[in-house]
């Protein structure tokens, strides 16, 4: 679609239930998959109103965002690092990446990239500035440092040929822009993509014409941003604190936002999942390793 609003009808809530912390909307394997971050629990569905809900996980830790692997099991960010998830618990852990860190670290964000690669991100649990960092996990398992010096990283977000990555410090209202080698991951020429006004950049997504979706936090809204970094659209949407935004990759598509109670008395649809049709839709997220 080029040109005009690609919003195509109104917000309607998975169910009843309010999330303190939803994040990490991905969708694969023909489902929404999402989380209650500081609650610990993974969730699948249908991407529709009114389908099942289903509990994958209620762990005793943080779980910021899973993917799949290429065995058909999740991998997750998870507490203070990266873990398989089989029958609804931790079977393996990959690497604790954030364990020496100075400051008391979590995991916030994660997602696959085109070319297989894990990226996880952390922040301090008192959010102290610049304690937080972005880590890559490698197809072979190998954990290595991609940026350091964040606060509360969210995203990544990648282009179709992964050569390009979006990352959000939602503490700093800043959109970042990197270049990446598709052989190694290996980041370069980070800049500024874009810097809000209203409200902090929180989870986001690559749609099929290369524009980058950004769930606003605190501006109950959804940013749509040109491969130029201009503001294509603002689209409303009836909760305060969207935290993530994922599109479905088959006709007809659809928008799937993740939202939050967190520090709020919850009215509208505050904390709960919903969904939208658009005009244009996403890819699917792709397996890890």
């Amino acid at each position: 679609m080029r040109g005009g609003s690609v919003m195509a009808g109104p917000w309607e809530a998975f169910g009843p239930d309010r999330l303190e912390l939803g994040e990490g909307a991905r969708i694969f394997s023909g489902r929404l998959h999402y989380v209650d971050l500081l609650q610990g629990r993974v969730f699948a569905t249908d991407a529709r109103p009114g389908a099942a809900i289903e509990v994958l996980a209620d762990l005793a830790w943080p779980v910021g965002a899973v993917a799949p692997d290429r065995d058909g099991h999740l991998i997750a960010a998870v507490d203070r690092g990266v873990a398989r998830l089989t029958d609804g618990g931790v079977s393996a852990w990959l690497g604790m990446p954030f364990e020496s860190a100075a400051h008391r670290l979590r995991v916030n964000d994660a997602v696959t990239d085109p070319h297989h690669r894990f990226w996880v991100g952390a922040m301090a649990w008192d959010a102290t500035p610049g304690a937080g960092r972005l880590v890559t996990v490698h197809p072979d398992g190998t954990i290595t440092a991609a940026v350091d010096g964040l606060t509360i990283p969210n995203g990544p977000a990648f282009s179709d040929d992964g050569r390009t990555m979006y990352l959000a410090d939602s503490a700093k209202v800043t959109l970042f822009v990197f270049d990446v080698d598709h052989r190694s991951g290996e980041l370069s020429r980070r800049r500024v993509f874009a810097t809000l006004t209203d409200g902090s950049p929180d989870g986001m997504t690559v749609d099929s014409e290369g524009h980058l979706w950004v769930a606003v936090w605190g501006a109950a809204c959804l940013h749509r941003y040109r491969p130029d970094g201009s503001l294509a659209e603002r689209i409303p949407v009836p909760a305060r604190q969207p935290t993530s935004v994922a599109l479905t990759s088959e006709p007809p598509y659809a928008a799937v936002v993740t939202t939050a109670t967190y520090g709020l008395d919850p009215r509208d649809e505050d904390g709960r999942t919903l969904v939208a049709p658009v005009r244009v839709g996403g890819r699917p997220t792709p397996h890890f390793g």
